[in-house]
């Protein structure tokens, strides 16, 4: 059959050339249309009851992570000079398309009383610039007296201070978001210069923007560098340029192919599927060595290239089909979990690997067929004497030291089992960023001095149309006592909420004085309708912070109230704990016969998002196995070939797991692709080794052992180049500058390394050992 394929190949080359290089050109026009996500919430399922709390929280009062927050420390804000370039700087920044609303210091107001309509009036504390000092040191002795603010703009114990800008959601969801960022960054970094001040930058739309521009900027130059070392590399092995050239066509178009799936299906670029194309990379090199080492053999052996082609694709097409079939699995299984984002990587992923196979089985032997015949230099690689030297080697040990590859194969596994017993799951939201980071640098300025800028959300939702105002003073006594007990928790800021303005007014209607920032007994219930139709001065356009801050805390039903928080990047490990106490406090403050709370925001969307993917893991690693246990079966039709394929890919994964657990990575969203990445390719060696030992043993009536022996002669220089290339194609994502890629990076090269030993020691062991004639040849 595969002979025949082989010269179907070469008998219709330029018509499939030609199809090939049109359906090429389609998927690289979808390619160019691929557009960068910016979402952090698509790991849950749709059908997740905290994903609806949270698409319910979004509809009934907005985006919740669509603040960026600039932060300064000094203690000379309030001087004329730069006071009044900071609310310049304001100004400016209001002006920034975008931008809907700014929360600063310049622009803050308080609540005066009217006595002639017995409301509530909001006032600016500083007029518009320019400010002389007076009026500055006036605005600024009000503002240090209402505690309103205090740890929302302003630290006075650390005198650093916060301006929020919030972001059109539509512009977030959009490209247009760097643009807006970053002409906010450049007007903010050019005050800062000016006065000598370090400008820090923090909250979800910076954070998600940056990243994601980092992420289409690293995917290139991962993708460009891993082009590069494959030439060297292959032009390195065979010394020659048309080789070189030719399996750089096969991986470029099937780069092409893997970026214009991810527009085709209607994704976009994520931090995962942007490592999709550089990995196309590293699989579809294998393939090309494989591929171009079989017809070198077979021309020396023929002499005839016509010949050599067709037995190329009928030795190699069966193997190199299931190896793909092997990595596709390896990739693929990820679709069968219930992460979204993980559901696109395995659909991208699995298919295009898949794809990549008739990719090199079309366009290797078409141009191969087309171009001279091989030389010497080209085929000198396979006479290396070092590698031969090796392979003798290995010979050696699998034949004589079988007991000696088992006890340390033993020793090193139970190491690796104490190490998977330290192997902890854990994410941050910006844990993959390292700790100089000016993103990471800045996040912790805010955690230091705010306590945090992640956004926390608790809803109370009262069960009745018009709740709010049927029993205020107690709901509000309700909402404080659970505002004071979050304030308690070093992690979390001071919780904003309904309760808060409440106070603010309470403290205006007794003449600013800073004592009577409580809530409102009943004597005082009289101006609370006031204050919940709280006015502005008109005249001033000034229904301005406070008045919109108040009525984005109800819904317009009255029937639900929200409670923000922000809080620490404290990670998936850290925040379970955290919200089982605010939901224990809860509980005590809240009959849940009354009310209903609910706590959702994009800090707990991470956390689920974090533990569906590793749950996602444990299932596509279970899928994985299984999948590929059963090609085993279906391809050699043995269960002791299965056990013997199994074992050498199953041990570099517990290694890999145990050098994790020694060296601290943990588990977690970007280094969850670890083991499928490395069992799908590790197994890509066992295939190729297998299927050659396979075809000795039919064609050969020599004993087991001696076939041995020839497979490891046979397939250890390929597999030896392949492991190479593979190893240094991994090394390239060591110099991301994501920490989960870099893991990626060296960890998968780590499996390498270990199951290209163990196929080429371990398994020619097992293969001897089990195949019921354990006598060895004399040497």
């Amino acid at each position: 059959m595969w002979q025949q394929l082989g010269k179907f190949i070469l008998r219709f080359r330029i018509p499939l050339l030609i199809i090939l290089l049109v359906l090429t050109a389609l998927m690289g026009w979808h390619a160019s249309r691929v557009q960068m996500s910016y979402e952090f919430a698509k790991a849950i399922p749709t059908d997740n009851p905290k994903y609806r709390d949270y698409m319910a929280f979004k509809k009934q009062f907005g985006e919740d992570g669509s603040l960026l927050v600039i932060g300064i420390e000094t203690q000379s804000l309030f001087t004329d000079t730069l006071f009044n370039d900071y609310a310049q700087l304001q100004q400016e920044l209001k002006k920034v398309p975008g931008v809907e609303e700014i929360l600063g210091i310049p622009g803050a107001v308080t609540l005066v009383k009217n006595d002639s309509t017995e409301k509530l009036v909001a006032r600016r504390l500083f007029p518009d610039p320019p400010l002389d000092q007076s009026m500055i040191d006036s605005g600024a002795a009000i503002f240090r007296d209402l505690p309103f603010y205090e740890g929302i703009l302003h630290n006075p114990a650390t005198h650093a201070y916060l301006m929020g800008l919030n972001i059109n959601k539509d512009i977030l969801a959009s490209p247009r978001r760097t643009k807006v960022v970053g002409d906010i960054v450049t007007l903010a970094a050019t005050f800062g210069k000016k006065h000598g001040l370090d400008m820090h930058y923090s909250g979800l739309p910076l954070i998600r923007t940056q990243i994601a521009d980092r992420i289409a900027r690293e995917m290139k130059w991962l993708l460009i560098g891993s082009l590069a070392l494959s030439a060297i590399i292959l032009l390195v092995f065979f010394r020659s340029f048309s080789a070189m050239l030719l399996s750089l066509a096969v991986v470029i178009i099937g780069v092409i192919w893997s970026v214009g799936t991810i527009e085709w299906l209607g994704f976009r670029i994520t931090l995962l599927n942007a490592l999709i194309p550089p990995l196309i990379v590293v699989i579809g090199i294998p393939n090309c060595i494989y591929f171009l080492n079989k017809y070198h053999n077979a021309w020396l052996e023929s002499r005839d290239k016509q010949q050599a082609l067709v037995t190329m694709v009928a030795k190699m097409g069966i193997v190199t089909l299931f190896c793909n079939i092997a990595a596709a699995i390896g990739f693929a299984v990820f679709a069968l979990t219930k992460s979204a984002i993980l559901k696109e990587f395995g659909i991208v992923a699995g298919s295009n690997i898949f794809i990549l196979f008739f990719i090199s089985l079309i366009l290797i032997p078409a141009v191969l067929s087309f171009l001279p015949v091989p030389k010497e230099r080209h085929t000198r690689y396979l006479e290396n004497p070092s590698l031969l030297a090796l392979l003798d080697r290995l010979e050696r040990w699998s034949l004589n030291h079988r007991r000696t590859i088992y006890g340390i194969t033993a020793v090193m596994t139970i190491a690796a089992l104490l190490g998977m017993m330290r192997l902890r799951s854990e994410g941050f939201i910006v844990d993959d960023l390292p700790k100089t980071d000016k993103i990471y640098a800045d996040l912790k300025f805010f955690e230091h001095h705010f306590r945090g800028v992640m956004p926390l959300e608790i809803v109370v939702d009262t069960k009745q149309k018009n709740g709010l105002r049927k029993a205020p003073l107690e709901l509000f006594s309700r909402i404080d006592s659970l505002s004071q007990s979050i304030a308690g928790n070093p992690d979390l800021a001071r919780p904003l909420s309904i309760a808060e303005g409440m106070k603010f007014a309470k403290q205006a209607y007794y003449d600013g004085d800073k004592r009577n920032y409580a809530l409102p007994n009943s004597f005082d219930i009289g101006f609370l309708a006031g204050y919940l139709n709280l006015k502005g001065n008109s005249s001033t356009g000034e229904k301005n912070q406070l008045t919109k801050l108040v009525s984005s805390f109800m819904d317009s039903a009255r029937q639900q109230t929200r409670i923000s928080v922000n809080m620490k990047d404290v990670g998936s490990k850290r925040l379970p704990q955290i919200l089982d106490s605010i939901r224990a406090k809860a509980d005590t403050y809240f009959d849940s016969t009354k009310y209903r709370v609910t706590m959702t925001g994009s800090s707990i969307t991470f956390l689920e998002g974090s533990t569906f993917i590793i749950n996602g893991l444990k299932e596509s690693i279970f899928w994985a196995f299984l999948l590929i246990a059963l090609c085993m079966i279906y391809l050699f039709r043995s269960l002791r070939i299965l056990l013997c394929s199994l074992i050498p890919n199953l041990i570099p994964l517990i290694i890999t797991a145990g050098v994790m657990g020694w060296v601290g990575v943990a588990l977690k969203p970007s280094t969850v692709l670890i083991f499928s990445v490395a069992l799908g390719i590790a197994i890509d060696i066992t295939i190729r080794f297998l299927v050659n030992y396979k075809q000795e043993s039919e064609h050969s009536d020599a004993p087991p052992v001696e076939v041995v022996v020839e497979t490891i002669h046979s397939t250890g220089i390929s597999i030896i180049y392949t492991s190479l290339v593979l190893i240094a194609g991994f090394v390239i994502f060591c110099f991301s500058g994501f920490g989960g890629t870099q893991s990626l990076g060296w960890l998968t090269s780590l499996t390498l390394v270990v199951a290209t030993v163990t196929n080429l020691v371990l398994l020619p062991a097992l293969l001897i050992d089990l195949s019921g004639k354990k006598k060895a040849p004399k040497q």
